[in-house]
This record gives structure tokens, C-alpha cells and sequence, in this order.
């Protein structure tokens, strides 16, 4: 049986996690998780790819600075893809679906560490 690629698989650590300083910022990052992901769901849902693009890039921009790198990087494969579809409020954003998956388990995986 083939195994679930949208399945968690554990959780995923802060690089950060070991800095004292850090631990406060990271903690609230974290923590804002659900409501990014839930909002990153609905737009793609609803098609509104505005929505979408301004999630992922505050995404791709803030998670390496709170030491997801990981998250980033998917944040910003979503980015550049709205990008090149030029995509508008309304249209078909099935074909990043598979990506904001990703992004929404790595999210969740970060929530259980």
C-alpha cells in the first residue's frame, strides 16, 4: 500500500532550537502556524490567488529567519508558481495544489515538535 506523500512523518525541529534568544520568536512563529495554514487552505479553495501569493511569500521570507528553511522553500516554489501563472483572484489554482499540501504538512510537523 502506497504511503500517504501528504502524511506527517514527524515532527519538524527549529534549526534554532538550541538558542536560548531564539526560543521566544520561534515559540510565537510556531504558533501562528494554524492560523497561516488555515488561511493558506482557504485560498487556494476560494481561488484567491492574492491571498495565496501574500501568504506564501510572508512564509518563504520569515520561516528561514525562525530556522525553517524547509517551510520556505515550499513557501517559495508557491510564490514563483502564481508568479509564472499570473495567476488573478478566480482562476484555477488545482495545479498547486499538490505544493500547498506540502506546505501545510511541513507547517503541521512544525506544531509537534
Amino acid at each position: 500500500m502506497a504511503s500517504d506523500p501528504s502524511a506527517l512523518s514527524g515532527p519538524l525541529k527549529s534549526q534554532l532550537e538550541g538558542d536560548p534568544d531564539m526560543a521566544e520568536l520561534v515559540g510565537m512563529f510556531v504558533g501562528d502556524l494554524p492560523q497561516r495554514i488555515d488561511a493558506v487552505a482557504r485560498a487556494l479553495d476560494e481561488r484567491r490567488a492574492d491571498d495565496l501569493k501574500r501568504i506564501t511569500h510572508q512564509l518563504r521570507g520569515s520561516s528561514a529567519s525562525y530556522g525553517f528553511p524547509s517551510i520556505g522553500s515550499v513557501a517559495g516554489r508557491i510564490e514563483d508558481s502564481l508568479h509564472e501563472l499570473g495567476s488573478s483572484n478566480g482562476a484555477d489554482l488545482s495545479s498547486l495544489k499538490a505544493t500547498v499540501d506540502e506546505l501545510i504538512n511541513l507547517c503541521k510537523r512544525a506544531t509537534l515538535a
